[in-house]
């Protein structure tokens, strides 16, 4: 029997209690940790969690018992906490972002290595039918070469949303929206259509004027292919309408699920190609359901690693791969100027002090609560729905 510690009680805490709570035969919640125990304690009255007490992550560390912890804290504490628990002999899984910069990623990727311990990156998107079915066209060439790709990571956050200590800041959220919410789809991006060579990014912060961070970002991907991608991350957008588009040699096709093909008349105009939007979309409905997914699914699979030594779809190398791409996007809006890829130790988007100093500040932070009066979040659109 896997045991699980949570180390941060916020928001984003129950996903991760309730995947591991649908799983019995495979693990136990044991430890819930939070800077504010009576919180943690709360937690664990709240989801019956009849087994488990409230300790402090170096409580965590010395417990010999506890196999697994989930990281939900701020961004600003992932490296120091993944470090610290792999030092100590635990597997990690870290709620997205991986950390605040490359640098930190480079040191977590660096502690499990030497320590042999599992790292793995929440990207529950991936663990969605809808996502795996694209991903598995994509592989098969069934729209040929990919040409264009298009993100639009819509979300919407009213101006309290950054009231909250840790949110709004550069030195304790990490960035903003292309950071903490397109984090998903432009993790989904890389995992389906690999990474650029080149970014070329602007960003703003145009209705959030308690925040640091930028509320608005568009950044185009050039491929060693010469295909392009645009992606736009965004909390200002009203209907979340969040999708992936790829356009390819064959077809379009795209998550929410929708297909066009065309082909070509005598003089290059287009017409209808309907056989082959036959032919994808019988093959996209023959594709299987999956039987867990989103955390459940994720963390199903990093129990079945832990207990059976089988790969996982998001280790410590994916997480950074996402991480490097936005840390790109920041780059590029914030010196105004094409970025090429991989990112360099001595570049000056590396460390998260580079960071801090060569960055873009919007606004200064002038509003902090401790909490707000309701942990309800969303946490996007329904994928499934056409």
């Amino acid at each position: 029997m896997i045991q699980v510690a949570v180390i941060g009680t916020g928001a984003i805490s129950p996903a991760h209690i309730k995947a591991y709570q649908a799983f019995p035969d495979l693990c136990k919640v044991t430890v819930l940790s939070d800077l504010d125990l009576p919180k943690a304690q709360e937690k664990i009255d709240m989801y019956g969690l009849t087994d488990a007490v409230a300790k402090d992550v170096e409580a965590i560390c010395l417990d010999p018992d506890i196999d697994l912890v989930s990281i939900c804290t701020p961004p600003s504490t992932h490296a120091p906490l993944a470090v610290r628990l792999l030092e100590s002999g635990k597997h990690v899984l870290i709620e997205k972002p991986m950390a605040s910069s490359l640098e930190e990623c480079d040191r977590i990727l660096s502690a499990a290595k030497t320590y042999n311990r599992l790292v793995s990156v929440i990207a529950q998107n991936r663990f969605l039918t809808p996502m795996m079915k694209v991903k598995h066209l994509l592989e098969e060439k069934k729209i040929g070469k990919v040409l264009h790709s298009q993100v639009d990571s819509f979300w919407w956050r009213g101006h309290c949303y950054y009231d909250l200590w840790w949110r709004g800041t550069w030195t304790n959220e990490g960035g903003g929206c292309t950071l903490n919410h397109a984090v998903h789809h432009i993790d989904l991006l890389q995992w389906m259509n690999g990474m650029p060579k080149e970014v070329t990014a602007i960003m703003s912060n145009t209705a959030h004027d308690n925040a640091e961070i930028e509320d608005l970002s568009v950044a185009l991907l050039k491929y060693e292919d010469g295909s392009i991608a645009q992606v736009t991350s965004s909390v200002v957008h009203h209907g979340e309408e969040q999708q992936l588009v790829f356009q390819g040699e064959k077809a379009r096709i795209s998550v929410p699920w929708r297909i066009h093909a065309s082909s070509s008349t005598s003089n290059g105009f287009p017409v209808k190609d309907s056989k082959t939007e036959q032919e994808i979309t019988a093959f996209y409905d023959e594709l299987p359901e999956l039987e867990f997914t989103a955390h459940s699914g994720q963390i199903h699979q990093v129990l079945l690693a832990i207990k059976e030594n089988t790969p996982i779809l998001v280790d410590g190398d994916q997480g950074r791969n996402t991480l490097e791409l936005i840390t790109a996007i920041y780059k590029s809006a914030s010196e105004k100027k094409t970025v090429t890829l991989p990112l360099q130790p001595s570049d000056s988007f590396y460390t998260k002090e580079s960071i801090l100093q060569n960055t873009t500040y919007f606004y200064e932070k002038t509003n902090s609560v401790d909490h707000f009066d309701t942990e309800d979040i969303t946490t996007g659109r329904e994928y499934d729905v056409k």
